[in-house]
């Protein structure tokens, strides 16, 4: 991530649609498989926002990441953050956390298989790990390549990387299906009429992102009955 992609998350963290809904899924995930108490780790943990929301659930959290800046800003809102690789063995005992959040991460690691074995070697029997990475890698566009992404993801690809790295798979399934149209059409345009694009979020207004708040829900509450058959992510929830 480059600095200037976190300035644009410190932004839009509070309230843009995007990080408000799947924060939403990742909290509605860890309570349904891993809940509180216990330690939590989130791996990338950005502007650090997440980690407010899972300390409030009554995670004892901490957090890696790689950019510095990611790291002075969580200690900035008094969290425990440490600068480190993913891909590196992590500084925490084994077996010692009951959950590991990965949102939007792995796309950006050259090896996702070791970080996952890291994963694997810190939970306690019973943790798990929920996932999210962008699907479907016939969409990789100029927009990955601003973000740093390696790939995006199918869910076959991610089942293998988790058995690979000795996790189950509890669950896989899409999410934001409510948004893959309109990105098909951008992602159509910009390879007919190929542009650079900025890791900027597209601003929407006030009531789309209302709109798209409550399409978020809707979809919640369609995951917690049968798999997402398509969408912009795959989600996944891994245990130990």
């Amino acid at each position: 991530m480059q600095p200037e992609h976190l300035e644009d998350i410190k932004e839009l963290e509070e309230s843009y649609w995007w990080h408000v809904a799947k924060r939403e899924l990742a909290v509605s995930l860890l309570q349904k498989h891993f809940p509180p108490p216990g330690k939590l780790v989130e791996g990338g943990v950005g502007s650090a926002r997440n980690m407010l929301t899972f300390q409030e659930l009554g995670y004892d959290v901490s957090g890696f990441d790689v950019m510095p800046e990611s790291i002075e800003t969580a200690k900035s809102k008094g969290l425990h953050a440490e600068l480190h690789d993913l891909a590196e063995p992590w500084p925490v005992e084994k077996e010692s956390l009951q959950a590991v959040v990965l949102l939007d991460v792995l796309e950006h690691i050259e090896d996702p298989v070791a970080v996952l074995k890291n994963v694997s070697e810190a939970l306690a029997p019973g943790g798990g790990v929920v996932v999210t990475v962008p699907a479907y890698q016939w969409m990789f566009s100029d927009w990955d390549k601003a973000l740093g992404h390696y790939r995006r993801y199918t869910m076959k690809m991610l089942r293998s990387q988790a058995e690979e790295a000795g996790l189950n798979v509890v669950s896989l399934t899409h999410w934001n299906a409510f948004t893959l149209p309109a990105a098909m059409a951008v992602r159509s345009c910009e390879k007919v009429f190929p542009k650079g694009r900025s890791a900027e979020f597209p601003r929407v207004s006030k009531l789309t992102n209302r709109m798209l708040l409550g399409c978020a829900a809707a979809e919640r509450w369609m995951m917690d009955r049968v798999p997402v058959p398509c969408g912009l992510s795959v989600v996944g929830v891994l245990s130990k």
